[in-house]
C-alpha cells in the first residue's frame, strides 16, 4: 500500500471559499483508495490541528499532496502558519536534523539535513491569473513558470526536508472567467495526472 497525505490548503477567507482545492480533496478521496492499492490520510488547514500528529502524518506519508490557492503571489496565510509550525514541530522528529551545516564547513551544504529521503511531495495551485499570463511575451510573469518562478521557494522548502518532487499541476483563470465546464475539464485532467503519476508509473515499474 502506498501511503499519501493530503493537506487541503483552500483557505476560506473574504470572497475565497476554497471550493476547488476542496473538490481537487475530494477526488483525491475517491481515487487514494484500498481497492487502487493506497492508504490515506487528509488535513484541511480550516480545522483545528495537533501539531505533533501532523509531523507524525508527514513522516507516515511515502507522498505528501499540497493543494492551495495562490494569494498574492504566495501560500495563503493559514497554510504558512501551518508550514511554520508543523515544520517547527518536525526538527528532530523525523522531518529534518538540522540545516546540515557542519562547524568545520560553516559555508558549505546548506539544506541537506533532511530525513525523509526516498519520500516524494506533489503541489497542485490555483490561480485567477490565466495560463498565458505565464507563457506569452510581455505579459505578467515574463514567461517564467509557477514552478520556477512564484513556487520556487515552496519547491527550495521540500528539498530542504530530503523530499523529491513529482511533477504537479496548476489550474489557471479560476476566479473572474470560471464556468462550470472549466471546472469539469480541470477535474477529469487532474484525475488522469494521478492515474499517470501513481499508478502507470507504479505499473511501469513492475513491468
Amino acid at each position: 500500500m502506498q501511503k499519501i497525505f493530503v493537506i487541503n490548503g483552500g483557505q476560506y477567507f473574504a470572497h475565497s471559499g476554497g471550493a476547488f482545492n476542496k473538490t481537487l480533496t475530494a477526488l483525491d478521496q475517491s481515487f487514494f483508495t484500498t481497492g487502487n492499492g493506497f492508504e490515506l490520510q487528509v488535513t484541511d488547514i480550516n480545522q483545528p490541528y495537533d501539531p505533533a500528529e501532523e509531523v507524525a502524518k508527514y513522516v507516515w506519508a511515502d507522498t505528501i499532496i499540497y493543494h492551495f490557492p495562490v494569494w498574492w503571489f504566495s501560500m495563503p496565510n493559514k497554510l504558512k502558519e501551518y508550514i511554520d509550525v508543523v515544520f517547527t514541530a518536525g526538527h528532530r522528529n523525523g522531518m529534518y536534523y538540522s540545516d546540515g551545516r557542519k562547524s568545520a564547513t560553516p559555508d558549505l551544504h546548506y539544506g541537506t539535513g533532511g530525513l525523509m529521503q526516498g519520500r516524494k511531495y506533489m503541489v497542485t495551485t490555483t490561480w485567477n491569473a490565466p495560463e498565458t499570463a505565464f507563457t506569452l511575451p510581455g505579459e505578467f510573469f515574463n514567461q517564467t513558470s509557477v514552478d520556477d518562478g512564484v513556487l520556487f521557494g515552496f519547491h527550495r522548502m521540500n528539498a530542504f526536508l530530503s523530499l523529491e518532487k513529482i511533477k504537479g499541476i496548476h489550474f489557471h483563470d479560476l476566479e473572474k472567467n470560471v464556468t462550470q465546464q472549466q471546472i469539469d475539464d480541470y477535474s477529469r485532467r487532474y484525475l488522469r495526472h494521478l492515474e499517470q503519476s501513481f499508478i502507470s508509473s507504479e505499473l511501469s515499474l513492475a513491468s
